[in-house]
């Protein structure tokens, strides 16, 4: 909790889908907690070769479909 007050995390993502969004997405926080990876930032999770969420990060979903990310 401290690194996400701090700022030190900005996001997670699900390690068996390779999906990353929001930390506060409704589609992220069902999922099990022994799939939840944390990122600092965007780069970092695109970096590792996770999709954005197609709910909390729609723009960048559309982006991602379309191959311009």
């Amino acid at each position: 909790m401290k690194l996400v007050r701090n700022g030190s995390i900005s996001h997670a993502g699900n390690a068996q889908l390779k999906i990353f969004g929001k930390l506060n997405c409704k589609s992220g926080k069902r999922m099990k907690k022994e799939n939840r990876v944390f990122f600092k930032n965007r780069d970092e999770a695109f970096s590792l070769g996770f999709r954005p969420c197609g709910h909390c990060l729609n723009s960048e979903y559309k982006n991602w479909k379309n191959g311009i990310i």
